[in-house]
């Protein structure tokens, strides 16, 4: 039950209002969110706590996060959408 209830918050989280952001976030909540370790999770929660404009930056590759962990998680999700 906390989990569902975690994942719920989380996804309202990752809706940003931007489609582009939306895109990207919401389906990797939904789909690969719950078999991430530990680590990536909190990694994901602290990439929804960054303001809009610097993740459309990061996943538009037109910047990349300077906080590794963000660096990771970003790359993550990206690779989910276009894998290399």
């Amino acid at each position: 039950m906390a989990d569902d209830i975690e994942l719920n918050r989380l996804y309202w989280h990752s809706r940003r209002g931007m489609l582009e952001l939306d895109v990207l976030l919401v389906p990797f909540v939904r789909e690969a969110y719950s078999a991430l370790d530990a680590e990536d999770q909190a990694r994901f929660r602290k990439l929804l706590t960054c303001e809009d404009q610097d993740m459309f930056g990061w996943f538009m590759r037109r910047e990349e996060p300077a906080d590794p962990d963000l660096r990771r998680m970003v790359n993550m999700i990206l690779d989910r959408v276009q894998p290399k």
